[in-house]
């Protein structure tokens, strides 16, 4: 039975903060782009026509619309869960399962998953087959769809089970330690998922074949090698088959390192521009952004996995949703959810640091083809193909992307290039 105390208002509080945080940026977004919308930055003159401004504008404004209507709803209905009851009901079920520990708790989490994953699918079927498929967008169908959220589902519930099993166990075996030896279970599997999803997991929603124009594999590879990677292939994916988005990655480590370029990009896009993109990728490799970012989200865990002891042994949350603080599943449950709504303010940090190493990356691919033109070219055409929003609100930016809007990288790219010009005449002139 819920009691109504300090930490009962501040967890509705804050969880409430950051929902209407989320609703009000949105909106802040979307008025910028109603008065902002005519607007057309100076670098995508002559490639962006009047009625794919208007179509960006339209998608821009849906996407936000539709997030605002999801995440209140599914807010709401977790919301309310949490403070009736129902939650502290669903460990009871799974406690008189006759399973025991740690099982039962694994069976709580697969039954608040199952729940969400059966609320989220009206948003994400009216999302693919309404809101993509009047866009042009959506390429799926029906059969396709379901297939994939049961695979989705499927492998959901495995990773679940290999992270949240160890655990349990933990908690029992090292009372005092847990948290450290979760650490390192759930660093072992992240770093486990990086190997394995380029020849495991990946297969299963796509299909992957060696790229068959032999001419860009050349320089593809060419270009690999000019930076001192080795990949283990480069392969088209057909990602057509679901959607009309572009786009192109890295992925894997050691010998399941791979280069994936989607099949909507090999036709929509130039060689010069597909090598633009693909230096962009090389980028985050060389400078060791995926390192970094691997190893920051290390640090984050280790703090969060900390402080989630710390609170368990202060028996705040049993004592005011009423359930036995010997319920480990159900205390993580109720500090995850907390944890996720006041690390929020966090988010504007690893946004920016995101946006640096874009940049980075960005600068990397213009030296490494010692011309901006190439990517540029494939920004804007990407831009233009994906219905980007072209004027996002600056604070939308600050707190919200992960990459810098598309003018400011092209403003950054031409800036680089007119500086990396101007030093190689007053060089040349040095030696006249």
């Amino acid at each position: 039975m819920l009691i109504v105390n300090y930490v009962a208002v501040a967890f509705v509080a804050v969880y409430l903060a950051e929902l209407g945080f989320f609703l009000w940026m949105e909106r802040l977004n979307r008025k910028h782009l109603e008065a902002a919308g005519d607007n057309l930055p100076r670098c995508f003159e002559g490639v962006i026509d009047r009625e794919t401004l208007v179509r960006s504008n339209a998608y821009t404004l849906a996407r936000s619309r539709l997030a605002t209507a999801h995440k209140t709803v599914s807010d709401l209905i977790l919301l309310a869960l949490i403070l009736s009851g129902a939650v502290v009901g669903l460990d009871r079920v799974s406690g008189h399962l006759g399973l025991g520990d740690p099982w039962s708790g694994l069976a709580f989490f697969l039954l608040l998953a199952a729940i969400f994953w059966v609320l989220d699918l009206p948003w994400d079927y009216y999302s693919t087959f309404v809101l993509e498929e009047r866009f042009g967008f959506n390429k799926s169908d029906l059969k396709t769809w379901l297939t994939d959220k049961a695979k989705g589902a499927a492998i959901s519930a495995v990773l679940l089970a290999v992270l949240i099993l160890p655990v349990l166990w933990m908690v029992k075996a090292f009372p005092q330690y847990w948290w450290l030896c979760a650490f390192a279970v759930v660093s072992l599997v992240q770093l486990a998922l990086v190997v394995l999803y380029p020849i495991l997991i990946a297969p299963l929603f796509n299909k992957f074949a060696p790229l068959q124009d032999a001419a860009l594999a050349e320089k593809v590879e060419a270009l690999i090698r000019s930076v001192g990677l080795r990949a283990q292939g480069v392969f088209q994916m057909d990602a057509g088959r679901r959607s009309g988005h572009s786009n192109a990655y890295f992925t894997g480590i050691g010998r399941t390192k791979r280069v994936v370029l989607f099949d909507t990009l090999l036709k929509t896009h130039t060689h010069e521009e597909i090598l633009g993109v693909l230096a962009h990728e090389l980028g985050h490799f060389k400078l060791k952004h995926v390192v970094k970012s691997f190893l920051l989200s290390q640090a984050v865990l280790f703090v969060g996995l900390y402080l989630t002891y710390l609170v368990m042994n202060w028996n705040l949350f049993p004592e005011t949703f009423g359930f036995d603080p010997a319920r480990f599943p159900v205390s993580l449950f109720f500090i995850g959810v907390f944890g996720q709504r006041v690390g929020f303010v966090f988010k504007p940090l690893f946004a920016g640091l995101s946006r640096r190493f874009e940049t980075e990356a960005d600068v990397f691919a213009m030296r490494l083809q010692n011309n901006p033109g190439p990517l540029v070219a494939a920004l804007k055409r990407l831009v233009a193909e994906n219905l980007a929003n072209l004027n996002p609100h600056p604070l939308y930016v600050w707190f919200n992307y992960s990459h810098p809007p598309v003018h400011e990288r092209i403003h950054h790219l031409e800036v680089e290039a007119e500086g990396l010009s101007g030093l190689g005449k007053r060089q040349s002139g040095a030696y006249a």
